[in-house]
């Protein structure tokens, strides 16, 4: 019987010491790692590579003939897309950390242990497999090729997903576009509404134009003015006529983002363009016809501001017969590689910057942040990242330093117990799950455990320390009452 190989393309073990390379690859061996090539002679390995796939290189940097760190070069220069570890002694660190930042993936310290040689050889292969996968699904013509699945590939062609909820919401899409009823778009900020809403102008069919209008922060005469437009002299101000928004998007959409935010004298205004079809200019008496289908959108739960009486349940009806809601990019986590790989394609172009690919530790650490501001800040993250880069593979530190400055905010905002948007001030818990991974890093580097009762000791003292000893903050950190805090305290007496 022959063992089916793993990984599919063979790792090269590159190193001059020969009890070194039986060691690294018997022990690959018995954990199924079995497709495997040594190279003792340095001099050889670009010739291997050149010969074959090879799915990751392990590299020892002090080597006769052809340096770890010559070799490294010309694996980048010439094969970018395959990973490489770089194995270096105590004193090779510096240049070790050198090579992460040429391109390197990963380093070990020699001699090195097996288990953990075994744990990175894995994580970078998945890493590869995965990326792999990525770039397959998303070479973005061959992907949307793919999706084909019973809609138009067209229409969302700015929509990067592989995600089962988003194609089926591609499909709604189709099936109500062609209606003339509102649509109301839902989801976080930065999950990509306005991308729906083009999607369903261009679903539509219709002939006119596409016009967005942000409506947070106008107040009830600037909204006004913005839809409808004015008559010459209807205000201070007024000297001609000017058309409003509505009226550009005649026999197109008309796309009314954070209506959420609007006061309720607005609110009145859109319910009769909606009841009506109809509208007149400020200033003016005429009535006006409107045929512009109306797409709505929202970040802010309208069933909570119906309930404070802050949105208008008739408005809310009329909206809301057609409704998509677009789930956050945490809970479609397998599109996080479609969209680094598009977004690194898009911001190097635009640069002019050499990038080949991601460290071997990104992916898995984005997967597990819950990105509070969705592909936006994905974005956002990509051009920070890129543009701070040195290396050939975007390292984790600047994704790191802007989760660490999200989450310090996010601690900070748990404090008080309350953030404000616009003039909605709620209270805001934010569950454990977020902060799992630095409690996580605190006590494995902890040589002993403290038990249950240092432990609520040293918990409660941080807490008192974060607030300034405010004892009715510091339970609220801590999820208690402040009569079990004072408890705690007079018992620590």
């Amino acid at each position: 019987m022959i063992n089916k190989l793993y990984p599919k393309n063979p790792i090269l073990l590159v190193d001059d010491e020969t009890m070194a390379l039986s060691s690294y690859e018997l022990s690959l061996h018995t954990c199924g790692i079995n497709n495997v090539i040594s190279c003792k002679d340095s001099r050889h390995a670009m010739s291997i590579l050149e010969r074959q796939d090879i799915d990751l290189v392990v590299l020892d940097l002090m080597m006769p003939h052809v340096t770890g760190q010559d070799l490294l070069g010309s694996i980048r220069d010439l094969f970018p897309h395959i990973p490489v570890i770089i194995a270096s002694g105590k004193d090779d660190v510096d240049v070790a950390i050198e090579c992460m930042k040429v391109g390197a993936v990963d380093y070990l310290n020699k001699p090195i242990n097996c288990d953990e040689l075994i744990e990175r050889v894995k994580r970078a292969v998945e890493n590869k497999e995965f990326a792999t996968e990525g770039n397959d699904e998303l070479s973005l013509s061959s992907l949307m090729h793919e999706q084909q699945d019973g809609y138009n590939s067209e229409i969302f062609k700015d929509i990067i997903t592989r995600n089962g909820q988003m194609l089926g919401l591609f499909k709604y899409v189709e099936a109500v576009a062609k209606y003339d009823k509102p649509v109301l778009i839902t989801g976080e900020t930065g999950v990509g509404k306005e991308l729906f809403a083009q999607a369903i102008h261009r679903a539509s069919g219709r002939t006119g134009e596409f016009v967005a209008v942000n409506a947070a922060g106008l107040e009830d005469n600037m909204f006004a003015d913005t839809l409808f437009g004015h008559c010459k002299g209807a205000f201070t101000g007024a000297i001609s006529d000017r058309r409003g928004v509505i009226e550009k998007a005649q026999n197109g959409t008309l796309f009314l983002d954070e209506i959420g935010d609007l006061s309720l004298a607005s609110q009145v205004k859109i319910l009769r363009l909606l009841q009506e079809y109809e509208f007149s200019p400020l200033g003016s008496d005429e009535n006006k016809k409107s045929n512009a289908r109306i797409v709505l959108a929202t970040h802010r739960n309208l069933h909570d501001l119906q309930v404070s009486n802050k949105f208008r349940k008739d408005l809310y009806y009329r909206i809301a017969t057609h409704h998509i809601h677009i789930p956050a990019l945490r809970e479609r986590s397998e599109d996080i590689i479609l969209l680094m790989d598009y977004f690194l394609d898009k911001i190097i172009n635009s640069m002019n910057k050499e990038v080949d690919g991601y460290h071997c530790d990104l992916l898995p650490m984005l997967k597990k942040y819950h990105f509070p501001g969705n592909v936006r800040e994905l974005e956002a993250m990509m051009y920070d990242a890129i543009s701070n880069t040195e290396s050939r593979l975007l390292q984790p530190n600047v994704f790191q330093n802007h989760i660490k400055r999200n989450l310090s905010k996010e601690r900070s905002l748990q404090v008080t117990g309350q953030f404000e948007r616009g003039d909605e001030i709620r209270s805001c818990s934010f569950t454990s799950n977020i902060f799992e991974d630095d409690i996580a890093t605190v006590l494995s580097k902890l040589n002993k455990l403290p038990n249950q009762k240092e432990m609520m000791k040293a918990l409660t003292q941080e807490a008192l320390n974060r607030t300034n000893n405010n004892q009715r903050a510091a339970a609220k950190i801590l999820g208690i009452s402040p009569q079990a805090l004072n408890a705690r305290l007079k018992g620590s007496n």
